[in-house]
């Protein structure tokens, strides 16, 4: 709807508050209650908001390496755009209208805003006259308990929602039907399209597919995904968390990404060429080759936390190195080939716990990157289990390896900007320095509830 039109139904609306959110570094929303009349004012004038979001971390901890936010700044209000193209109505919450913003109009946070990277991104490809389609496919545990429940327990044992390892089943997700019908139905009320849902391998775990659209769009879906289900799931008494490895002996929950790139105008799959081997046009491959070369560069744009790279092992449905094949999924990149509307990559590395706007941004950035610098794919695919194929092309396997990596490369400057690639690595640092292994639980405790 245009300004007039979104005025209109705010104003027929029944509420007298409009919910209004932005997404931190992490991916978490951070957002705030706010009238109707300030929020028709801020239509025109845009709204305040206290810069401290990019000045702590995941767990509201004051960062003391920074320089676009911190105590030396004092945590002034900055410029928040609200963008009309978000609205939408809760359904769960009595139809209150929501909408996201960023702050492309702030000089102090445009440029270290995952959101407004995006923006940024999506127009370099645009400009290239390409249009990007993404979407993102999570997976998630979900918990008979509650924030305090769980926290009496120390965060130690958490009840899962069913017992067992019992993946696609219909008799598992009848047992909440009423929680997993919810789900679907609220999710698409809320314009969050699922194409299929089901039970993974696991105690308790779900599988989504959002449907394909923008990327821009598929970003924002992807972080509201993620928090609509933790509220759906409160109402009901159960807690859903996207942690990337929550348990050792379980498998870890993937945040993959299915992208494509179409002619402008939406009415062709420039990956699909009929004449090719495996129907991969060039330009396919050199975006392939281009995930596959910055990987290693910028691992932490797609596994941003400690507890990400607990994921990566062998035999665990998650990828150990910078890998590709056709239907694959051992490897880091799985190519889907079968027709000309469907051809595509999915990005296998992104673990649920990933700032969807960032791990887009670093897939479409990548493969731009490729295509730019025409690079050849000079890996062969696997054609079997990667798992077995040795030691070749492993990514660094913690945050602090994977942060190095990122700092001393010249990749992410180019794909990112210097503004941007310096504070996400001086927050990664700061991240993996929190990081303290003698406190039982310390993993649970910092991400469990909130990634």
């Amino acid at each position: 709807m245009n300004k007039e039109e979104l005025i209109k139904s705010v104003r027929n609306t029944e509420s007298n508050s409009i919910k209004f959110a932005v997404t931190d570094i992490d991916g978490v929303l951070r957002g705030k209650l706010i009238s109707k009349e300030k929020f028709l004012k801020a239509l025109t004038e845009g709204l305040g908001f206290c810069n401290v979001i990019f000045g702590w971390d995941i767990n509201d901890v004051t960062y003391t390496n920074t320089d676009a936010s911190g105590w030396h700044t004092g945590y002034p209000d900055e410029l928040t755009l609200i963008d009309i193209d978000t609205y939408r109505k809760i359904p769960w919450d009595n139809n209150k209208p929501f909408l996201l913003g960023d702050f492309e109009e702030s000089e102090s946070l445009k440029n270290i805003c995952p959101r407004t990277l995006m923006k940024r991104i999506q127009q370099q490809c645009n400009n290239l006259g390409y249009l990007p389609l993404f979407s993102n496919e999570f997976e998630w545990f979900n918990f008979l308990e509650t924030p305090h429940s769980l926290y009496q327990k120390n965060y130690s044992a958490p009840t899962p929602l069913t017992p067992g390892m019992f993946g696609y089943s219909i008799l598992r997700s009848s047992q909440h039907s009423f929680f997993v019908n919810k789900l679907f139905e609220s999710l698409h009320e809320f314009k969050i399209p699922i194409e299929g849902m089901h039970t993974e391998t696991g105690p308790g775990v779900y599988e989504a597919c959002i449907k394909y659209t923008t990327i821009l769009e598929a970003a924002d879906q992807a972080v509201l995904f993620k928090n609509s289900v933790k509220e759906l799931a409160y109402q009901d008494g159960i807690m859903a968390s996207f942690m990337a490895k929550w348990n050792k002996d379980l498998p870890g929950c993937g945040g993959h990404i299915h992208q494509s790139l179409w002619s402008i105008d939406d009415k062709k799959n420039i990956f699909y060429n009929d004449s090719k081997d495996h129907k991969m046009s060039d330009l396919m491959e050199s975006y392939l080759a281009g995930i596959l070369f910055c990987l290693p560069h910028i691992l932490p744009m797609y596994a941003p936390t400690v507890n990400s790279y607990k994921r990566f092992v062998a035999g665990s449905w998650a990828p150990t190195t910078a890998s590709w094949g056709f239907d694959n999924r051992t490897t880091a990149v799985r190519v889907v080939n079968s027709s000309e509307d469907s051809i595509r990559i999915e990005n296998r590395v992104p673990g649920s716990d990933a700032n969807p706007y960032l791990s887009m941004c670093a897939s479409l950035a990548s493969g731009l990157y490729g295509i730019k610098n025409g690079l050849k794919l000079d890996i062969l695919p696997t054609s079997g289990n990667e798992y077995n194929e040795g030691n070749s092309n492993l990514l660094p396997t913690n945050l602090y390896k994977a942060t190095k990596a990122m700092k001393e490369s010249d990749i992410a400057n180019e794909l990112f900007g210097e503004l941007f690639t310096n504070h996400f690595i001086k927050t990664r640092e700061w991240e993996w320095k929190q990081y303290d292994p003698e406190q039982k639980n310390w993993e649970m405790k910092r991400y469990f509830e909130i990634v």
